[in-house]
């Protein structure tokens, strides 16, 4: 908890909270999504446990340390430990079918090609309603344990439950392959509408179960790797305002329709992303797409508060559309530290060209390194980057 009480917590926390209310004090930065079987050089990360709940919590807690200690950057580390409600949520009751290939034994970024199980109308309907169920008893008995195990070394508190992922492109993609959903939408796209129908509805059927039994994690402090507290929704360390879907936040995307024209995206992504985004208090909307030729599209999506520019969009064209009450939330390309020897130079003004963009047509930033597939086992790369990022941002 030496970390967790340190003054700069709180600080960190009314900077990203400024930012939120897009009054940004500086641009703010975050690291994620990384490549972790690349990062235990001093087996940092081994694990020790082996019950698969308590296994999770001392993952948890072993890579916030290691990022504390090696890239904090403008991370936040709550004044105490959180665990899981032990909560089971469907899905929507058809699993992909899958061939794997890993070139590097448990990486992130493994190679994935999927069979195609919806080909014709009756196979829509293997999209089954999310059923969500709460074992409370079971929680109940963590959370005591919990209080045991960590007496005297720091707080407990027990999380509200789920945050939802509305990107459900990528389940849909998953279910009949990228080639066979680019081919239905020029030859079937009535068939993708139905799809894409039964999905949505199977979505929000488990945002409506979650709401009954109260179980949305309002005290979430991250939503698709940016910190989210805000003055509305989480004004302080697990300070929600309740565990229904209008308080907390959720993501979504649709990331293979960089490929296709905006018009795509108009007629088979906004109509549905907007029913269920209806349900939240607050939206980040993008990852990896490419978002600057449509982002008057993205901007009718409901409670939207954060905007992924990811390396495939045109910066200057983004921070020109983006305006001043959302947030920019820009990727700089992970390929940089792939490369056998980074140029770090060209990082840095790679960062600082973001920046003053931002800067030249008020925008509200933040810049989170993520979905970053490998350091070549060169874990001191990020600190690296880390260190040049925050130059940039403070000066």
């Amino acid at each position: 908890m030496s970390f967790a009480t340190l003054p700069v917590q709180k600080e960190k926390l009314e900077l990203w909270k400024s930012l939120n209310r897009c009054k940004m004090q500086r641009p703010m930065v975050c690291i994620d999504q990384l490549p972790w079987n690349e990062l235990n050089i001093n087996d940092e990360l081994t694990l020790q446990i082996k019950d698969p709940y308590w296994k999770a919590i001392e993952w948890d807690l072993r890579t916030k340390i290691y990022k504390w200690t090696y890239f904090p950057v403008d991370m936040v580390l709550e004044p105490y430990i959180t665990i899981p409600k032990v909560i089971h949520n469907s899905g929507y009751g058809i699993h992909p079918d899958v061939k794997r290939l890993e070139l590097v034994e448990g990486t992130t970024a493994a190679s994935q090609k999927y069979a195609n199980l919806l080909k014709d109308y009756n196979d829509i309907q293997k999209i089954k309603d999310m059923e969500i169920t709460v074992d409370e008893e079971l929680s109940k008995q963590y959370l005591q344990e919990a209080e045991e195990i960590f007496d005297g070394i720091a707080p407990v508190i027990q999380g509200h439950g789920l945050q939802f992922h509305l990107g459900v492109w990528d389940y849909l993609t998953q279910l009949m392959s990228v080639e066979s959903a680019y081919f239905d939408i020029m030859d079937r796209p009535e068939f993708i509408h139905a799809c894409m129908e039964r999905i949505t509805e199977a979505t929000i059927s488990g945002i409506k179960k979650a709401n009954e039994l109260k179980v949305h994690n309002d005290i979430a402090n991250t939503c698709h790797c940016s910190y989210v507290y805000t003055d509305e929704l989480l004004p302080d360390f697990g300070a929600g305002k309740g565990p229904v879907s209008n308080n907390c936040w959720a993501f979504g995307m649709a990331q293979l329709f960089t490929s296709v024209s905006p018009k795509i995206t108009e007629e088979f992504e906004i109509p549905y992303i907007s029913r269920m985004a209806e349900y939240f208090g607050m939206i980040y909307y993008g990852c990896c797409d490419r978002l600057d030729d449509r982002l008057d599209l993205v901007k009718k999506i409901p409670n939207l508060k954060k905007v992924s520019c990811s390396p495939w969009s045109d910066r200057k064209r983004f921070a020109e559309q983006i305006g001043d009450n959302l947030i920019m939330s820009a990727k700089p390309s992970p390929a940089f530290l792939a490369d056998s020897s980074p140029d770090w130079d060209t990082i840095r003004k790679d960062l600082q060209l973001t920046v003053d963009l931002a800067k030249a047509n008020n925008v509200n930033l933040e810049i989170i390194l993520k979905d970053i597939s490998t350091v070549r086992f060169q874990p001191e790369r990020l600190t690296k980057w880390a260190e040049i990022a925050m130059e940039v941002v403070q000066n």
